[in-house]
């Protein structure tokens, strides 16, 4: 058995962070995971252009932050630590900058650990982001995080995973409540995808199959989560539109979208 597996793990199901990993090209997965990638793309071709393209997003925005003056960043729903994280695109800009990573999966957990190699700028700890409350208290993250000072919250790929309406302007309302003003949120999620419905469709009925069930949002739905926010040009954006850089994957529009926003003083 691998290195990274963590005892206790049921590998006869797929999961999300092992199936971003292996459409990455990264190699913590297993069969099961690797055949639903597969089917998933028999069905959907458009998967694995979204897997690259929204990994390209995650390092665009974290340049953009950095070179904006923030210095720590709570990644949300982080998965399993592969090229271009948020901490190797961070720390070759501004190396002092701190990084908390969070993912309910616990091999996603115990590979960051591991390949963090105690790093005392950053930290990976487990937790189910849908508990703000816990995650922003949690003692791990106060060690690396001072929330008396702006934090970049990063929640990428990640609320598409959350399938109850009302959870993510839940999610979002009680993190703004810990962040101080000149905080920034940034966001991708998968949207209703214009001439493939039928295979996004095809895909969402596999992730009913996983402990994390897919639900595309519109745009219009997602800007309703921000109000009081300042959103950075260009706004809410499909993904490959948001800033791109000459190195970076161009064409017609993905489907999903991204944003980064600043709060305002008074929210």
């Amino acid at each position: 058995m691998a290195e990274w597996f963590s005892d206790g793990v049921d590998i006869t199901i797929p999961n999300a962070a092992r199936a971003y990993d292996y459409a990455l090209g990264g190699f913590h997965n297993f069969e099961v995971d690797r055949k639903f990638v597969e089917e998933a793309a028999r069905a959907w071709p458009e998967v694995i252009e979204l897997a690259y393209t929204n990994r390209e997003y995650l390092g665009r925005v974290v340049r953009w932050l950095v070179d904006a003056g923030v210095r720590q960043f709570l990644d949300l729903g982080s998965g399993i630590p592969t090229l271009g994280n948020v901490h190797e695109v961070a720390h070759e800009l501004a190396p002092t900058s701190r990084i908390a990573y969070v993912d309910i999966d616990p091999i996603a957990v115990a590979h960051g650990r591991r390949i963090l190699n105690d790093d005392p700028r950053v930290v990976t700890v487990r937790a189910d982001l849908r508990d703000p409350e816990n995650i922003v208290s949690h003692p791990d993250i106060l060690g690396v995080l001072d929330f008396a000072e702006p934090v970049a919250v990063l929640m990428i790929a990640v609320l598409h995973f959350v399938e109850e309406d009302p959870e993510p302007p839940r999610i979002i309302r009680e993190l703004s409540d810990a962040l101080v003003s000149g905080s920034f949120l940034a966001i991708s999620h998968g949207v209703p995808a214009v001439g493939a419905a039928a295979g996004q469709a095809a895909v969402s009925r596999m992730y009913r199959r996983t402990p994390t069930a897919f639900r595309a949002r519109p745009a219009e739905q997602i800007a309703t989560w921000l109000q009081g926010w300042d959103l950075v040009p260009p706004g809410i954006v499909p993904i490959n539109s948001w800033r791109p850089e000459p190195e970076d994957r161009r064409g017609r529009p993905v489907a999903a979208v991204g944003v980064v926003a600043r709060k305002q003083a008074g929210i």
